[in-house]
């Protein structure tokens, strides 16, 4: 009988920790976010991923955002995480009730001919 392999489980915990290893190389890709006028999630037309500019601790809601302003996370175990990886990021999709967005941050020399490697 084979073992699957299995990763640690994603938490708030882990998702604060790489916001903070990787402060200044941190995009976001939003892909759908609550509409107030229509009382649900939609999904949002983007352009990719934006490089991330950290909100002052002092502003408001910051600890919703944990300081990424286009980000919201619910708490409460009520966030659902996925790890992320494409051919440039590396990162950890989020979803809740009020929205989906992708956190990232960019592959080094190194990660990006390993990732050529294994395929």
């Amino acid at each position: 009988m084979t073992q699957l392999k299995t990763k640690k489980k994603i938490t708030l915990a882990t998702v604060k920790s790489f916001i903070k290893k990787n402060k200044d190389n941190l995009y976001i890709r939003v892909d759908s976010k609550f509409d107030g006028m229509t009382d649900c999630v939609e999904s949002v037309d983007n352009d990719g991923f934006e490089k991330v500019q950290l909100m002052n601790p002092e502003d408001r809601n910051y600890e919703y955002r944990l300081g990424i302003p286009s980000a919201w996370f619910v708490r409460d175990s009520r966030d659902y995480f996925d790890p992320y990886e494409d051919k440039q990021f590396l990162g950890i999709s989020v979803w809740n009730s009020c929205g989906s967005f992708v956190i990232v941050r960019k592959k080094t020399e190194n990660e990006m001919m390993l990732s050529e490697l294994v395929k």
